[in-house]
């Protein structure tokens, strides 16, 4: 089987004892011109152009090539063969605290504002495969919706079942935050990050959020705080129908982003807003830029080494050359 043409030769400096051969073939051919002193004969015999005096110019030939052959199985010709990679993944835990009261269905955001988000978010999940992610929801009280997991499937199917009327009506800010910390308090990952969305203002809850973001930052969890919704008034559910349908209407976007941008300093973050699909999208982009996941990747090569064909090749041609030598150009060479 031909030896694949990739191969590397690993001394490759022996690849300058290539030119003194060159130099030395050069030097017999020009010797031999016609016109040298060196090629005359005394004898008619000689100077018959026949076929066999003519072929035995071949075994200068054959012993470079031979000579050649044997430099390059000492520059240790080989070929690469397995390729192992290991990777040492220092991820990053993750928990998405969400807000799912009623305004969140307000249609500033398209189709409305959850499932702006649910949309967004989805795609910021796809991209953190080498992260451990949670989600916690909250309105009036708050729970876990998954805990941390590098489960990409159960992430984006419990992002998928969000939806408005599981728990208690309200914007409990700082229960959200707490039950996001209390996810992460145990994490040993490189680091721990929370995305707390909201688009109102704390009016629900037992736990104060300034009281949550001190807990996050003891265990220095960071916090990056996102307020939703259009600058001015959003057609949101004021009241029910008579089939249990919402009643909207214009009301004023509230949200305390004071209190937001106070618990993002606090630890660390930073805190945005999003008034329509484009600004939620990038926000969430630029988050996914600022907390880089750290991948180590070994890799571990196998070399075969091919320098025996190289020198039976060389010593093949050696042999022919002998062997011609003696028997077919005997009496040439006589």
């Amino acid at each position: 089987m031909i030896e694949s043409i990739w191969q590397t030769f690993r001394d490759v400096y022996w690849f300058w004892a290539l030119v003194p051969l060159a130099a030395l073939f050069l030097y017999k051919i020009v010797q031999k011109q016609p016109g040298s002193a060196t090629f005359y004969f005394s004898s008619a015999r000689a100077n018959q152009s026949t076929l066999r005096s003519k072929s035995r110019r071949l075994l200068p030939i054959l012993r470079l090539f031979a000579l050649v052959f044997l430099v390059a199985a000492l520059a240790r010709p080989q070929t690469s063969g397995v390729n192992t990679r290991t990777k040492t993944t220092e991820g990053i835990d993750i928990v998405l605290s969400i807000d799912v009261s009623s305004s969140m269905l307000a249609k500033d955001l398209k189709p409305n504002r959850l499932e702006a988000l649910k949309e967004v978010a989805s795609t910021f999940v796809l991209e953190r495969l080498n992260d451990r992610l949670g989600i916690v929801v909250y309105a009036g009280e708050s729970y876990t919706k998954t805990p941390l997991t590098t489960d990409t499937e159960i992430t984006l199917s419990a992002l998928k079942e969000l939806n408005y009327g599981a728990i208690e009506d309200g914007t409990a800010i700082g229960m959200g935050l707490a039950t996001a910390v209390n996810r992460l308090k145990e994490s040993d990952g490189l680091s721990k990050v929370i995305i707390l969305l909201t688009d109102g203002v704390n009016n629900s809850g037992f736990i104060e959020p300034q009281t949550a973001a001190n807990l996050a930052l003891e265990y220095e969890i960071k916090i990056y705080t996102i307020g939703i919704g259009t600058n001015g008034n959003a057609l949101t559910p004021i009241a029910y129908n008579a089939d249990g349908s919402f009643r909207y209407g214009m009301r004023t976007v509230e949200i305390d982003e004071s209190l937001l941008e106070e618990i993002a300093k606090l630890t660390g973050g930073a805190y945005y807003r999003a008034t329509d699909n484009e600004s939620l999208e990038a926000i969430y982009e630029q988050i996914n830029q600022l907390e880089k996941t750290e991948i180590e990747e070994f890799s571990f090569y196998t070399y075969d080494e091919h320098f025996r064909t190289w020198v039976l090749l060389a010593l093949g041609l050696l042999l022919i050359e002998t062997l011609l030598k003696y028997t077919l150009f005997k009496e040439a060479l006589s």
